[in-house]
């Protein structure tokens, strides 16, 4: 809504804890077969690797196969940016470590007096995680997946 024309990009690591649900542990090869679509080194080269993961995992485990072509497009996104972006863009853990970091610092205060007062604690811990993300770049402070 906020930004119409900005591709959308899923993240391969809950994808590919969706697929891990899908197929019996001892089948666990599926899921890191299907990581090689995301470690291609083109977008073409992730189609390629999805069409040979498609056809060896459709017969067995079609679920999860679904699971995966219901939303390539998206998963894919993060080819169109710079190369140097993709582990960060491909996965959603900067987001989630903020969200956590908001939960850590909001749940032990047992109220807020008002909205505005919640806004204000919300916003100090998303103006301190930005500027500590000035000092740190952005490359460093994250784990890649």
């Amino acid at each position: 809504m906020v930004f119409p024309r900005i591709p959308l990009q899923l993240c391969w690591a809950h994808k590919l804890r969706n697929i891990a649900e899908k197929v019996r542990r001892k089948e666990g090869s599926c899921v890191a077969e299907a990581a090689a679509i995301y470690r291609a080194s083109s977008k073409n080269q992730a189609l390629l690797a999805f069409r040979l993961w498609r056809q060896a995992w459709q017969h067995r485990r079609p679920n999860a196969v679904a699971c995966v072509e219901r939303d390539l497009d998206h998963l894919l996104s993060f080819f169109s940016v710079p190369e140097a972006h993709w582990k960060k863009v491909r996965t959603t853990n900067v987001i989630e470590r903020a969200f956590r970091e908001v939960r850590r610092r909001t749940r032990p205060m047992s109220s807020f007096s008002n909205t505005e007062s919640c806004d204000r604690i919300i916003y100090g811990v998303i103006s301190h995680l930005n500027s500590s993300w000035e000092k740190t770049p952005f490359f460093e402070f994250t784990h890649s997946t």
